[in-house]
C-alpha cells in the first residue's frame, strides 16, 4: 500500500513539474523567437500580435494533442474497423452491420439497454429529488445525505459483490444467507435464484446502479433547491399552497435545468453500463447489454474486431444526441444569463 501511495504521489509531482516546465520554457522560447526591440516599433508591434496569436495554442496544444490521440483517433479507427473482418484485415463492407441487425443476442442487448434507460435515470432522479427535499429541513439531514451518498465511494464491482450477497441463494436445506431470500423465507415464501429469472433479473441489476447513483442526484438537486429564493416559497405558503403544490409547481420548475443535467448524466452512464452486468451475470439469463456484448466480442473465439467495433459505434451514436442536447441546453442558459 505504501509503495502504491508513493508511486501515485510521484506521478502527480512529476506531472505538475513537467507541465510547469513546459509552459515556462515554451513562453521563453516564444519570446526569444519573436523579440520586441525598442528601436523598431513596427517590428515590435508585429511580433506582439504574433505572440498573441501563438501563445493560446501553446496552452491548449497539449490538451488538443491528447484529445486527438485518446478520443478522435480511437473513434475514427473504430469506425474503419467496423467495415473489416474479425482480424481487421479484409474489407467486408456492411456485413458486420447486417449481422448486428439479425443477431438475437444483439437485439436482446438493445432491448435491455432501452429498459435500463427507461428505469434507472428516472428512478435515480426521482429518489434523489425526494431525498433532497425531505432532508433539507431537518436537523439530521446532513447525516442522512452522507449515508445516501456513501455508495458513490464504492466501485461498481464492489457494489455488485455487496448485492450478490443480498441476492445469494442456497439450495437444498442450507440456511439462506442472502438477505432477500432470508426475508422471503421468514414470511413463508420460497427462496429464488433472483438474478437468473429472465426479464425481472434486469430490474434486480438496475437496483444496484440506482443505489449508487441516487446519492449523486441528491447532491446536485439539493444544491439546486438551496438556490430557490425563500421569498418564492413564503409567497406560495401565503397564497395557500400546500406542500405537494409547492413541490411540483414551485420547486421542480425552478430547478428543471439541474434535473435535466442529472437525468442526461445518468442516461449516458446507463448506455455505458458494464461492470455490474459482468460481475453479476456476465450477460447470462437474458441480461446482456451493449457494453457487455462489445467486450464479449472483443475476446470471443479469439476476438472479433469488426463486430465489437460495430457495437462500439452504435453505443457512441446513442450517446451523441444526448451530449449534443446537453451542450445546446447549456449554451442557451449561458446566453440567457
Amino acid at each position: 500500500m505504501l509503495l502504491q501511495i508513493v508511486s501515485a504521489l510521484s506521478v502527480v509531482v512529476v506531472a505538475v513539474v513537467a507541465c510547469s516546465a513546459y509552459f515556462y520554457f515554451s513562453n521563453k522560447i516564444l519570446d526569444l523567437a519573436l523579440p520586441v526591440k525598442d528601436g523598431d516599433i513596427r517590428a515590435a508591434s508585429r511580433n506582439l500580435n504574433r505572440r498573441a496569436l501563438i501563445r493560446p495554442w501553446l496552452f491548449i496544444g497539449p490538451a488538443l494533442f491528447l484529445l486527438i490521440v485518446y478520443l478522435v483517433y480511437p473513434v475514427v479507427a473504430t469506425f474503419i474497423l467496423s467495415f473489416y473482418d474479425r482480424a481487421g484485415l479484409q474489407f467486408v463492407g456492411l456485413a458486420n452491420y447486417k449481422w448486428a441487425l439479425g443477431d438475437r443476442e444483439f437485439r436482446q442487448a438493445i432491448f435491455n439497454n432501452i429498459l435500463w434507460l427507461a428505469v434507472v435515470p428516472a428512478a435515480c432522479t426521482f429518489f434523489g429529488l425526494v431525498i433532497a427535499v425531505m432532508t433539507d429541513r431537518i436537523w439530521w439531514g446532513n447525516i442522512a445525505k452522507s449515508i445516501v451518498f456513501m455508495p458513490m465511494a464504492i466501485s461498481f464491482v464492489g457494489a455488485s459483490v455487496i448485492w450478490k450477497f443480498i441476492y445469494e441463494y442456497r439450495g437444498g436445506n442450507d440456511v439462506q444467507i442472502g438477505l432477500l431470500n432470508a426475508i422471503v423465507q421468514t414470511f413463508g415464501g420460497t427462496p429464488e435464484v433472483w438474478i437468473s429469472i429472465p426479464f425481472w433479473n434486469n430490474f434486480f441489476l438496475m437496483i444496484i446502479l440506482i443505489w449508487i447513483q441516487t446519492g449523486f442526484a441528491m447532491v446536485i438537486l439539493s444544491a439546486a433547491l438551496r438556490g430557490i429564493p425563500e421569498e418564492t416559497i413564503e409567497a406560495a405558503v401565503i397564497d395557500g399552497a400546500n406542500g405537494w403544490q409547492i413541490f411540483w409547481r414551485i420547486m421542480v420548475p425552478q430547478i428543471w435545468g439541474s434535473i435535466a443535467v442529472v437525468w442526461t448524466t445518468i442516461t449516458i452512464l446507463v448506455l455505458k453500463v458494464f461492470d455490474i452486468v459482468l460481475t453479476m451475470t456476465n450477460g447470462q439469463w437474458q441480461t446482456m447489454v451493449l457494453a457487455n456484448l462489445m467486450f464479449d466480442w472483443m475476446f470471443r473465439g479469439g476476438g472479433d474486431s469488426g463486430r465489437s467495433a460495430v457495437i462500439a459505434i452504435i453505443i457512441m451514436l446513442a450517446v451523441t444526441p444526448i451530449m449534443v442536447w446537453n451542450v445546446r441546453r447549456a449554451n442557451r442558459e449561458l446566453k440567457g444569463h
